[in-house]
């Protein structure tokens, strides 16, 4: 896309390097860029042209990155935590804005990075101006574990487990284990977003598809109440900005206006 200045981040972290890019307009219509935190399975690739098309739109500075054991990041050996939502913000999120000299920003994550741009504004306070989730997850439901249940069997299939490799390397196992073990592990009954909500004082819109196999309309619903609008897009799944990107791109630009 003219006018879009991609480039390539590698950032220094104590359990290994994270890969980061970034897409810059050529003219900024707000200093403010806007932080990309992907699903269970995705990557800065999975995004596609997504990031490009925002900041093209907004006029922003868009960010994402692989988080640590992801794509082109360094792998990891350890298990997730049944706080890897709330560490992600902790932990990882610091080292990002160091890196681009973040003051001021938007936290934008799709699936569960949903819920970790949630984690992110009731961390970071006022330096968050919003967040937008898109089909995130905001407590355990049926829906949501009998979708990775489905997800787990069809991953058997060496063709399909192959497309993960696609994106992951040699990192693909830990990838899918990282995601199916966490979330079907009993002690992940109770987890939810509510504290962080709690804590949330920026605005918030929630983007969710009707048809969603991994999370019903209550997610959304409860992420935004009292916070800002929910916006419920019709004949979608779990991956609007794939399935509808035009219109999540207004949604967005629309509620930051």
């Amino acid at each position: 896309m003219s006018g879009i200045v991609e480039t390539e981040h590698w950032i220094e972290s104590p359990p290994g390097r994270l890969y980061a890019k970034s897409w810059r307009p050529a003219v900024l219509r707000s200093q403010q860029p806007i932080i990309l935190f992907h699903d269970s399975l995705g990557c800065i690739t999975l995004w596609r042209d997504f990031p490009q098309r925002l900041a093209h739109s907004l006029g922003r500075r868009v960010i994402a990155y692989d988080r640590l054991g992801f794509g082109r990041s360094d792998a990891r050996k350890d298990l997730l935590t049944q706080d890897f939502i709330e560490s992600e913000a902790k932990d990882f999120v610091p080292l990002l804005c160091e890196q681009f000299s973040i003051q001021e920003f938007v936290a934008c994550g799709h699936s569960v990075g949903g819920g970790m741009a949630i984690e992110t504004g009731s961390r970071f306070g006022e330096r968050c101006q919003a967040v937008v989730t898109i089909a995130a997850q905001a407590f355990v439901e049926e829906r949501t574990l009998q979708g990775i249940r489905i997800a787990q069997q069809e991953f058997k299939s060496a063709e399909t487990f192959a497309r993960l490799e696609r994106y992951h390397g040699s990192k693909a196992d830990w990838v899918l284990h990282a995601w199916i073990d966490t979330w079907l592990a009993p002690e992940r009954t109770g987890w939810s977003l509510d504290p962080a909500l709690e804590k949330l004082r920026c605005p918030v819109l929630a983007i969710h598809g009707d048809r969603d196999e991994y999370g019903s309309e209550a997610h959304p619903r409860r992420i935004a109440a009292g916070r800002g609008p929910v916006y419920i897009m019709r004949d979608t799944g779990h991956v609007p900005h794939r399935e509808h990107p035009a219109l999540v791109i207004k949604a967005i630009e629309e509620f930051l206006a």
